[in-house]
């Protein structure tokens, strides 16, 4: 059992974040803590300058209502948390900022682009300094 797990998430595809959020809370051992954590990619700034200023704000407010009501159900200690940039960074530097013992993330059956670019779950479990779970859907 864990005490403290970064479930890393991708909203466009609710039921699987659901069913990884799930499978979190029965590996969590009691008093622990899960961040269900979800990276907003970076809007480059030459198209940001052509979008309203708000943009952002809105994008991370609307992002945390859609972890929340994730939550929602859930019998364990969650936290949302919203972060921006590259995901896998992200998800790596959360980890490290929570003293994580467990990520865990989805990845879908990989493909040929997989073998030339990498998916997120790649890129996390080769650096990742604690265990990564992933779970194929």
């Amino acid at each position: 059992m864990y005490n403290r797990i970064i479930c890393a998430v991708d909203l466009s595809n609710a039921a699987q974040s659901k069913a990884l959020l799930e499978r979190a809370a029965k590996l969590l051992s009691a008093g622990g803590e899960i961040r269900l954590l979800h990276v907003l990619e970076e809007v480059p700034s030459y198209i940001a300058a052509e979008l309203p200023r708000d943009l952002a704000d809105r994008r991370e407010a609307e992002t945390r209502v859609e972890l929340k009501a994730m939550i929602a159900g859930v019998e364990a200690r969650v936290a949302p948390e919203v972060r921006t940039g590259a995901a896998s960074a992200q998800i790596l530097d959360s980890a490290a900022d929570s003293d994580a013992e467990l990520i865990m993330i989805a990845s879908h059956k990989p493909g040929m682009s997989d073998y030339f670019i990498g998916s997120t779950a790649a890129r996390v479990v080769r650096h990742a300094q604690c265990s990564v779970l992933i779970v194929r859907v």
